[in-house]
């Protein structure tokens, strides 16, 4: 047992760092200034912190908003998908980003809401099975990026990444350090694991009024 355990846990560390490549090598292509961006169905944003019952957006979560914002405005996606944690009656960051994306003058109709997004994996995987997502820009930090276009390249989209960095984050060398075991995570789900989401529910084409993905 100690032998296999060795050989676990060294089989481990020399794994770790080939899984890490291997989501830079297959996402890093598809990054691109948003100037360069393709025309695409919807911008995917990635939820993050919200602050209490105000709602308030965090500022990683306000610049992946603006970034994707910035998107609609010049054309380059028709519409927005919010995706985030909306578990909690008291915790809700999906209606806070449509919201501000609305006051800033993207029409309620465009802005699609997934309110199951808890995680990366899931939030691509419901992009494909549950709002037929087929092209799109996903649009988060750069630390985040990578892992969030092989994920959604992985569910059968065909994604671009924008890069929503607007300032330094006081947070940046603890969202760097789990961003290499969250890859190697996204490894085993698209290869090995391929778990079903949390939850997928009917469909809510992409195509279509973003409304029916509203829960008000």
């Amino acid at each position: 047992m100690l032998w296999l355990f060795f050989v676990l846990f060294f089989g481990a560390l020399c794994a770790a760092p080939l899984m890490n490549w291997w989501v830079h090598w297959r996402a890093r292509p598809y990054v691109v200034p948003p100037e360069q961006v393709d025309h695409a169905q919807v911008g995917i944003v990635l939820g993050a912190l919200v602050y209490g019952r105000s709602g308030r957006l965090s500022p990683v979560l306000e610049d992946r908003v603006d970034a994707a914002i910035a998107l609609y405005k010049a054309g380059k996606v028709e519409r927005l998908l919010m995706s985030g944690d909306h578990g909690q009656s008291n915790y809700d960051e999906v209606n806070a980003m449509r919201r501000y994306a609305r006051d800033r003058g993207v029409p309620d109709d465009k802005i699609f809401t997934d309110h199951a997004g808890f995680n990366t994996y899931d939030t691509m995987v419901r992009a494909r099975r549950v709002f037929l997502v087929e092209n799109a820009v996903v649009v988060t930090n750069g630390f985040h990026l990578d892992r969030s276009v092989f994920l959604a390249r992985s569910a059968g989209i065909k994604a671009q990444g924008v890069v929503a960095d607007k300032r330094a984050y006081l947070d940046a060398n603890y969202n760097d350090s789990r961003e290499y075991l969250a890859r190697c995570k996204a490894v085993l789900n698209v290869y090995i694991l391929r778990p079903d989401p949390a939850f997928l529910g009917p469909e809510i084409p992409i195509t279509g009024s973003a409304k029916a993905s509203h829960d008000d």
